[in-house]
């Protein structure tokens, strides 16, 4: 299958996955009730139609923006009042047996031991840029999203098994339905990776290895539901660089490195024999807004990420922290047949940045790596980060900057 690499002389346009929801459609999720196991949401034939309708209208909004290569938004992920930290990664554990709420926090681990280094995670609230702001993230008007009702989480508590197979299957019809419907030959679905899936707390499998490698037996039945479909899979890691900040206290960079290791090495078991030209790897250093003082340098792993087999590699590049790290690329070489996907537009600020700016962004990158290996995107998921009409502004003026940036750099 082909797809979009910057050829017929532009440069193509996405995202990085969630997309605001529309109002009808979080109340239709508020409205679902839960199974006995307190987490899993019902569905019905009621919500299925509203969802349905909602991907294809997401889907043309997409296009109408400029964007070349959408998403379904995340729709089809379920958010959950039981699970309120997202539904970016708490959708999986409605879609995973083998999982109970067990009332212990996420990060009570004791089988991290056995990972290399003997590193452990600490909790959210006691991650080292949440302690060296901890007057800043527990002011209500800071505006920083703290994650206070983020509890309960399920913790592994039997052999994990992927039943998540109808629900994915809707899911890749409605994005199916909805790019057939708009012309556009491809979009991309995300799925989490067996690293980021994994920080839940093992009560079974009893070592870091075998949680890994049972993630990643179940998550590889997602990814392939999509590819089988034509799809691009988008694997979400922001954990590749954001466990940096939970170790407490900060590890060597030698360490870090090994324990990273172990979760891309379990992330490429499960990608085994799924065409490369439809994976998507996104990493981000945690989208919260916050100073993000202790994020790891982009240097310190960029030859980690490029050893996941995709072809397509989606990294914050545009907020404040991480800008300056266009730079890696002077003295880093992108393998052949790869193509980086930087943000180039922030979902931290309510600023709207420039198409000017934007296309400048673009341009370094292209510079450095060539022009056909570039694909402008967010630096992160908009949905539930900052308010609907500015991210609508958002993916407006990353279309344009995407216009700007082909017309000097294509001709």
């Amino acid at each position: 299958m082909s797809t979009p690499t910057g050829q017929a002389g532009r440069i193509p346009a996405t995202h990085a996955g969630s997309l605001p929801r529309t109002p009808e459609l979080l109340a239709a999720n508020a409205a679902r009730e839960f199974a006995e196991d307190g987490f899993t949401l019902q569905r019905t034939p009621e919500f299925e139609r509203l969802l349905s309708a909602a991907v294809r209208d997401v889907v043309a909004r997409q296009k109408a923006h400029g964007i070349t290569i959408p998403g379904d938004g995340e729709y089809g992920h379920a958010m959950s009042s039981a699970v309120d930290y997202g539904a970016w990664w708490s959708y999986i554990f409605q879609r995973v047996t083998g999982l109970e709420i067990t009332g212990e926090d996420l990060f009570t681990q004791p089988n991290l031991e056995s990972s290399p280094g003997n590193i452990r995670l600490t909790s959210f609230p006691n991650r080292r840029d949440w302690v060296r702001f901890r007057e800043v993230y527990q002011d209500p008007e800071s505006g920083i999203s703290t994650g206070k009702t983020a509890t309960p989480f399920p913790a592994t508590t039997g052999e994990l098994r992927y039943t998540g197979h109808e629900a994915t299957r809707i899911d890749v019809e409605n994005l199916r339905a909805a790019l057939d419907a708009e012309g556009l030959e491809t979009g991309f679905i995300t799925s989490l990776s067996p690293g980021t899936a994994a920080r839940v707390s093992d009560r079974h499998y009893g070592n870091d290895a075998a949680h890994l490698r049972a993630w990643a037996e179940v998550l590889r039945e997602e990814y392939r539901l999509i590819v089988d479909a034509g799809l691009i899979v988008q694997i979400d890691d922001p954990s590749i660089a954001e466990n940096w900040d939970q170790i407490t206290p900060e590890p060597s960079i030698e360490d870090y490195r090994a324990f990273t290791q172990a979760r891309i090495d379990a992330l490429n078991y499960a990608l085994e024999g799924l065409p490369e030209e439809q994976i998507r790897f996104h990493l981000c250093w945690g989208s919260w807004h916050g100073p993000h003082t202790t994020d790891i340098e982009f240097t310190h792993i960029v030859d980690l990420m490029l050893q996941i087999n995709a072809k397509y590699y989606s990294f914050e590049a545009a907020n404040t922290r991480h800008e300056h790290e266009y730079t890696v690329w002077d003295d880093v070489a992108l393998p052949a047949g790869k193509v980086i996907v930087p943000g180039v537009v922030s979902h931290a600020t309510n600023v709207v940045e420039h198409p000017e700016l934007v296309a400048q962004r673009i341009e370094r990158f292209a510079e450095r790596v060539g022009k056909e290996n570039v694909i402008a995107s967010t630096d992160c998921g908009l949905g539930g980060r900052i308010h609907p009409q500015i991210a609508a502004a958002k993916l407006d003026t990353l279309g344009e900057g995407a216009r700007l940036a082909s017309t000097r750099l294509f001709g």
